[in-house]
């Protein structure tokens, strides 16, 4: 049995979540602005949403962008995914 196509999304596309979840810290969250600056001119930085672990080692930040195509998607995950800062990227 074949799986099912996932969704495509339709570019640009605006409010687009990116989550990013690492090391608690100021460094963490000037990482995640200078990459977005870099990848997603124009997003909001004061719309990012900061979520702490229960016992604040860690942290998630929510960006959210108007993505404007998969080779934009693939930059910021791999340059996110290039510091040691960063656990994951959803």
């Amino acid at each position: 049995m074949s799986q099912p196509d996932a969704p495509k999304i339709e570019f640009p596309c605006e409010n687009y979540p990116i989550k990013v979840m690492g090391d608690a810290g100021d460094e963490l969250h000037a990482l995640v602005v200078r990459v977005f600056s870099e990848h997603a001119p124009g997003f909001d930085p004061e719309r990012i949403r900061l979520k702490d672990s229960s016992k604040g080692s860690f942290q998630s930040l929510t960006v959210f962008i108007t993505a404007t195509g998969v080779e934009q998607l693939e930059a910021l995950h791999k340059d996110l995914q290039s510091s040691p800062l960063v656990k994951m990227v959803l």
